[in-house]
């Protein structure tokens, strides 16, 4: 049998520690080597020499065996190691880079949405919670119930409310003008039931979608309300409905129960108050984070019913990664973090219980607080396609213009005969004076004024409102197929592609841009510890196979056999193994043994154990198998505590005062006394630690440029210090070769705390600990009164492998035109080195370094780069700014082939400090767009997004992002389009993306195949649309012409409305979805083709001139070929209507049918069958005896004429467009055409 548990609930665990030799450590934060910027810290005044550090290490390994003192002893603080996690300055919103490159998860980029007044300091105004006291705490009635609403809309609100809603858009306003002025007696050109026929129907439809969604979130509401919690009241816990419970209870959850309201938590089923949880329904995380219950009160859930204290802390607010508050139990004041509180969403997991007390209940808390939706974008071809609807809008005005002056000139003329006119007549005499009675006749100039609106409603087409809708469908029906795309599936995680934003498919084939983050977007994000670098020795280098099985399995724990398996496989350097097996009297022997220590230390994974029993072949004593796997937020400190492991030193237990580490078979516990987090400022972590003497080191591990600046002074350590430059000097060229290996490196240091050190901090951190304002500052000092003249240990280089397919996917975007930009927060030679194995950076780039420490050094740097290479000023002073297409490519074109050298710009981020916050954007700008890579080192979060919007406001090109983690999200929502990556560091990139894949190399696909086709179909979809609304328009416009500017129609009602809704509307929805101007296979080999959106080939302004003078044409045909054929016949108004009906259906299908570029089955159909449609609903118009249509089709079909007329309008329509179709393919053919007859001649071959 194998059961799972978490190693930390170790009350068995106890009695075989106690009589074994114990050791304390601490908790630090693997960091990486990424950094934002450089931290100069000065020397301290204090120093500690070598030989302090040897006695001090030589002094507890002689003393290994002594039992660890009474946890009774331990000063107040040291119960609080743990409790400070999270905590971040109210106002900090940018992310630090290393947290962000997978080192450090509680950092986050917060939404934009946060502002001031939601991170409000608790001392200007705390909420007071009283402990099981839901009255006194909700006195004034001014917190929440835990009752939630998700849903917009009652059943009384519903109407109202839905339709105020809808008529915010300005589309839905124009239909309800229009039949608004058609309901006017002077105005009433169509039957006013058929003029809100169009407005009806749109409204209707999205009123059900719109209540359909709602009643789901009700029926969502109503489950999620009514589920029952464990409430403490009258002695006992009680069953309780969510939505009852209020501020101030204490609930009781039990393991694998969801949290219902945010909890501080009072204690848990663990002795040491540790719980787990899942935070997937609030951060999208799967990998479970540790909470901890304060130890002074967990006496609470011993004594029935002695649940009592209060809590202060902070107003409701949006962060879920920061909580401030303290806790007044039994006359002392307790700080809690954002480490005791577990928030609503989240679930308990591997805890049989915990106990809490609500501070935010329903819609105040923080899940309710952050379910606002990401802001949303839309497409430039949409952009573009406003510009072309305010030119039809103004033909519109022409139209009814020329519509209106014709008729006053006309009424002018015929002025005198209007009582004889029949359409004009003032009045007209029946029988007897008393029977005479009048037309409504208002004189010349109302009648212009009512035949211009008149005009306007007969014309409404003319605007293609139906279009928003037909392009949300097609949509709609592109993002099904790419999600289908079983080519864009990974295996490896089960992620399959996600479209989630369906505004923007078509700016996926216009991509200039792409900003990638490294990190788990370019590479796995699944670090392997590789190199070690151990008091200036290199170690990884001679690795040894045959006894890593022996090494990672066989140690035991005294008379009950017990073997530790590690679930990954991890290389041993044979060099290193042998030192760790050495007497611990030499130095590197035990600055190797701290260096482990370290690492199995310093970090927040939980070990989760599944123990077996086997009987061994020689004995009858039974040996047990314990597989640990460990859970943690990183990648980076799963890799550091998994390489501890395998050397033999393996994490077995943590808890909110200590840890336990297997070391060889001794059980080492190292009691903590205090953590410091890390943060962006400081760029390390540290924690201080009680060893079982005494003896108390702080040990500190981060990134390269933070420690080394705090290292002892080696000058004042006389011959020791000597040899610490030596190990120092080596240290740093270790480091150095790590990153040109691509390895992302991580410097461990440590020194011994004296008395008066010790005493000094823990006022200093119990004080900061204890603060509900300005906590983060005064932690952050604390830290540097121990974060000092440290000792060096050594460095770990740990490595991410690229993804599969990144270097094939990066050329095969730069044959595409597109240019990629890698923004990362690693080291400049980590990122270099990275960049050569995925070909973004090439031997035959001439590299320009801007590696500026001043905004003097930054503007000298661009200055001598952009006069070495030629690179002149793109953006002119006038207008905006912003460079127009051409300019920019042809500018582009030029900067690129200087020298016949392609360039690389590579900058890190303290340079941009000053770049992106002064006035050298401009220079920036000009040198990194004459390049063809652009590489970003030590960039925040922040910065990622300034880089972006610096493209993306100067040129007129499309911008994407990609990246896999919390730091890229700022990144993301700047781009014009986001995409995330499914990857190891949860899923706040890919909620904030427009799209989500599993890897990288889907990239290449989702671009340059459906980002071609979406674009190709969208920009002939726009421009069908304008045309096939144009032609009907300006044939009623000729017609108006001839009946003497009357606005009258020889089309029924019920055709001009159904002429876009079901004549036309479903061929055009269909080729928009399916259609292909190239195969997949085609598109992946020649990546050029994707330059086609670039050049805008499908959409633009040249191309909408050209389809509205062929619309001209068409229409000038559809209406005098049929008026001079039957000029001088019998044939009513009505049957000429009903003849333009279906040749102008006929027409505009043909002419959809001459541009399909693949046909299927339901291309057929839907073409073909629009027109048959057409035909049937005409006979079922023309059937019914009180319309003045009546019978007339029946009259039609039966003359040759008819028949003949709808060949020759179709054939003259289009004769001009086929032969300028076929003389431009033959003479000036485009890349795709060339393409598509090679791709045609294969087949046929």
């Amino acid at each position: 049998m194998t059961s799972e548990k978490p190693l930390l609930h170790a009350s068995p665990l106890e009695a075989d520690f106690s009589p074994l030799p114990q050791t304390c450590t601490a908790q630090v934060f693997p960091v990486g080597d990424e950094e934002f910027s450089q931290l100069n810290v000065g020397d301290s005044h204090r120093t500690t020499t070598t030989e302090q550090f040897q006695s001090a290490d030589s002094h507890f390994f002689e003393q290994i065996v002594l039992e660890c003192p009474p946890q009774e002893k331990q000063h107040l603080v040291s119960r609080d190691a743990m409790e400070h996690q999270g905590v971040r300055s109210s106002l900090e919103i940018s992310v630090s880079v290393e947290g962000r490159e997978k080192g450090i998860k509680p950092h986050r980029v917060y939404h934009k949405s946060i502002q001031l007044d939601d991170l409000l300091s608790a001392d200007d105004n705390p909420r007071l919670i009283y402990i099981n006291d839901p009255r006194k705490t909700n006195e004034k009635y001014e917190f929440a119930g835990n009752e939630i609403r998700t849903s917009k809309y009652t059943v009384l609100t519903f109407l109202p409310k839905n339709l105020f809603i809808q008529f915010h858009r300005l589309a839905y306003l124009y239909f309800l003008a229009i039949a608004g002025l058609n309901q006017l007696p002077p105005l009433a050109v169509f039957g006013r039931t058929v003029s809100l026929f169009p407005l009806l129907f749109v409204l209707c439809v999205t009123a059900i979608k719109d209540g359909y969604e709602d009643w789901r979130r009700h029926r969502s509401d109503r489950n999620e309300n009514n589920r029952v919690a464990h409430v403490y009241q009258f002695g006992l816990f009680r069953k309780k409905t969510w939505k009852n419970i209020h501020a101030g209870e204490v609930v009781k959850i039990f393991c694998d129960e969801s949290i219902p309201c945010d909890m501080v938590l009072l204690g848990t089923s663990d002795p040491n108050g540790v719980a787990y949880i899942q935070t997937m329904n609030l951060d999208g995380e799967s990998n479970l984070k540790t909470r901890y219950a304060r130890l002074e009160s967990t006496s609470m859930c011993s004594e029935t019913g002695s649940y009592s204290g209060i809590i202060r802390c902070e107003q409701p607010n949006r962060n879920i990664y920061d909580f401030t508050a303290n806790m007044e139990y039994n006359g002392h004041k307790i700080p809690v973090g954002q480490s005791n509180i577990v928030l609503r969403g989240c679930q308990l997991k591997n805890t049989a219980w915990i106990i809490g007390v609500v501070v935010y209940a329903g819609q105040e808390t923080k899940a309710m607080l952050n379910s606002a939706i990401s802001p949303s974008k839309r497409s430039k071809l949409e952009s573009y396609m406003n510009r072309e609807t305010l030119w039809l809008s103004v033909f519109l005005f022409v139209m009814c213009a020329v519509v209106a002056s014709g008729m006053g000139l006309w009424l002018k003329v015929h002025e005198h005969q209007l009582d004889l006119l029949p359409y004009y007549r003032r009045r007209y005499i029946t029988i007897g004076r008393e029977n005479v009675k009048y037309y409504k006749y208002y004189g010349i100039p109302m009648e212009i004024f009512f035949s211009f609106l008149s005009s306007v409603i007969v014309f409404q087409i003319m605007i293609p409102i139906s279009l928003y809708i037909t392009m949300e469908l097609v949509r709609l029906g592109q993002s099904y197929f790419m999600i289908e795309d079983t080519q864009m599936y990974d295996r490896s995680s089960g992620s399959r592609f996600q479209c989630r934003s369906l505004n923007i498919n078509e700016d996926l084939g216009q991509i200039r841009y792409i900003f990638s983050d490294k990190t788990g977007t370019l590479t796995e994000n699944k670090m392997e510890f590789q190199r070690a670098s151990i008091y200036g020795k290199d170690y990884g280098t001679s690795f040894k196979m045959t006894d890593h099985q022996g090494r990672h399995e066989t140690i035991s724990g005294g008379l009950d056999q017990r073997r530790w398996k590690m679930k990954s496989e991890i290389k041993l350097d044979s060099e290193l193994v042998a030192l760790l097996r050495q007497d611990l009297s030499r130095l590197d022997r035990t600055a190797a043994h701290e260096f482990f220590l370290t690492l199995a230390a310093c970090n927040t994974v939980i070990p989760i154990a599944s123990e077996s029993q086997s009987s061994t072949s020689c004995a009858l004593a039974c040996e047990e198998v314990v597989s640990i796997e460990y859970q943690g937020e990183s990648p980076d400190e799963q890799a550091l505590v998994a390489a501890a492991a395998a050397y033999g030193y393996t994490l077995i237990e943590r808890t909110s005062g200590h840890i336990v580490i297997d070391f060889n078979g001794e059980m080492l516990r190292l009691d903590l006394l205090g953590l410091h987090e890390f943060d962006s400022v400081r760029k390390r972590m540290s924690v201080v630690i009680r060893f079982p003497n005494n003896a108390v080191k702080v040990l500190v591990k981060g990134a390269d440029t933070s420690m080394l600046t705090i290292l002892a002074n080696p000058i004042e350590n006389g011959i020791a210090g000597n040899e610490s430059i030596i190990v120092r000097n080596a240290t740093e060229n270790h480091l150095s070769n790590y990153s040109l290996q691509g390895l992302r490196t991580l410097v461990i240091a440590a020194r011994d705390l004296s008395g008066v050190e010790l005493e000094e901090w823990q006022v200093r951190y119990e004080e900061a600990s204890t603060s509900l304002s300005e906590r983060v500052s005064k932690l952050r000092q604390a830290s540097s009164l121990v974060e000092c003249q440290l000792n060096l240990l050594g460095a770990t280089g740990i490595e991410d492998k690229l993804q599969e397919g990144v270097p094939e996917t990066i050329e095969s975007l730069r044959q595409a035109g597109i240019k990629v930009w890698v923004l990362t927060g690693d080291k400049q030679e980590t990122a270099i080195s990275i960049g050569l194995s995925c070909r973004l950076l090439t031997s035959d780039m001439q590299q320009i370094v801007i590696n500026g420490t001043s905004e003097e050094d930054c503007r000298r740097l661009l200055a001598d780069a952009k006069a070495k290479y030629g690179v002149k000023p793109l953006i002119s002073c006038k207008g905006n700014g912003k460079l127009k297409e051409y300019e920019f490519l042809e500018s582009t074109r030029k900067l690129v082939v200087i020298g016949n050298t392609p360039l690389a710009l590579i900058i890190d981020g303290n340079s941009l400090v000053y770049i992106l916050e002064k006035d050298l954007e401009t220079d920036l700008f000009d040198l990194a767009t004459s390049c063809k890579v652009v590489l970003c080192c030590r960039v925040a979060p922040l910065q990622k997004a300034g880089i972006v919007d610096l493209i993306k406001s100067r040129a007129n090109d499309m911008t994407l992002a990609i990246g896999d983690g919390a730091n890229d999200v700022s990144m993301i929502q700047m781009a014009d389009v986001g995409v995330g990556i499914c990857g190891q560091e949860g899923r706040q990139a890919v909620m904030a993306s427009d799209f989500a894949m599993g890897q990288f190399r889907f990239l290449k696909r989702l671009l340059l195949v459906h980002g071609h086709w979406n674009y190709q179909r969208v920009g002939y979809l726009v421009l069908y649309n304008f045309y096939r609304n144009a032609v009907f328009v300006l044939m009623l416009f000729w017609y108006i012409l001839y009946t003497a500017f009357s606005t009258t129609s020889a089309l029924t009602d019920w055709s001009s409305v159904f002429y876009s809704v079901i004549y036309t509307s479903v061929p055009t929805i269909v080729v928009g979805i399916l259609d292909k101007d190239l195969s997949h296979q085609t598109l992946l080999l020649y990546p050029k083709l994707y330059c086609s959106g670039h050049r805008q080939e499908s959409y633009n302004l040249r191309l909408f001139w050209i389809t509205m003078l062929d619309t001209l044409w068409q229409s000038l045909v559809l209406f005098y070929v049929p008026f001079l054929t039957y000029e001088g016949s019998t044939m009513d108004i009505w049957s000429l209507g009903s003849l333009w009906t279906i040749a102008v259906v006929v027409l505009v299908n043909i002419h959809l049918a001459m541009d399909i570029q693949r046909w299927v089955l339901i291309t057929h159909m839907a073409t073909w069958g629009s027109i048959v449609i057409t035909y049937l609903c005409l006979v079922a118009l023309d059937s019914i005896p009180f319309f003045p249509n009546f019978w007339t089709i029946y009259h039609l079909i039966n003359s040759r004429t008819y028949w003949l007329t709808i060949l020759l309008i179709t054939i003259l329509a289009l004769l001009p467009r086929f032969i300028s179709k076929v003389i431009w393919q033959i003479f000036c053919p485009s890349d795709i055409q060339i393409a598509r007859e090679a791709e045609n001649n294969e087949v046929n071959i």
